[in-house]
């Protein structure tokens, strides 16, 4: 996958987005991941690949201060029709390269973005630097299992199923294990389809 051919496919799947990812058990998923999320008041959130805004929803924006970036211009359109009359700053941006300061939010929300981006370890480098110390880093994602067996069918199906647009073969512990000097994980729950779909979240470390 590269960034190129990630905008042409996210502009043919945003009409369509909400339809088969937002709904069902998908919606479902989305729900429990953010809904009883670590959110305070007033704090400044970070939403990396926000897509049509699925997460929006279950994020209590009123209280906070929330960016929300993609790299899709047809997907943030979506997002920002939705929440027209919100207080959200939308802002059309590269995850791999984030034009923020270093730690300049207290919490960096990732849905579904680490398994779209050509290089997901930039992305987590990035979410890593902007977020300040002892903040969380949410993501919701899908992973590969975590003792890195892949079925035969899964590795036949991952080089298809990238073209259009997601990676269903990246083990989040093999990924994670660089920065765990950077970061410690307060949770890692199952949310869909087994332990494909899980919330985790990442705790910044001080000092």
């Amino acid at each position: 996958m590269n960034n190129k051919w990630n905008k042409i496919i996210y502009t043919l799947w945003s009409p369509v987005y909400d339809v088969f990812f937002n709904t069902g058990i998908f919606l479902q998923a989305r729900k429990k991941a953010f809904e009883m999320s670590p959110f305070k008041e007033g704090q400044k959130v970070l939403v990396v690949g926000v897509g049509t805004g699925a997460e929006l929803e279950w994020i209590d924006h009123s209280k906070l201060d929330v960016t929300a970036i993609d790299y899709s211009p047809d997907m943030l359109n979506k997002a920002k029709a939705k929440f027209k009359d919100s207080s959200i700053t939308f802002i059309q941006m590269d995850a791999l390269q984030l034009n923020f300061n270093d730690e300049s939010f207290d919490v960096v929300v990732g849905s579904l973005i680490l398994s779209v981006v050509p290089n997901p370890n930039k992305a987590v480098e990035e979410m890593i630097r902007v977020v300040k110390p002892n903040g969380n880093i949410i993501l919701f994602d899908k992973f590969a299992p975590k003792d890195g067996k892949v079925s035969v069918l899964k590795k036949s199906l991952r080089p298809i199923i990238a073209k259009f647009g997601t990676d269903i073969g990246i083990n989040f512990e093999q990924l994670i294990s660089r920065y765990m000097n950077l970061v410690e994980i307060n949770e890692d729950i199952a949310l869909m389809l087994r332990e494909m779909y899980r919330k985790i979240i990442l705790t910044k470390r001080t000092g």
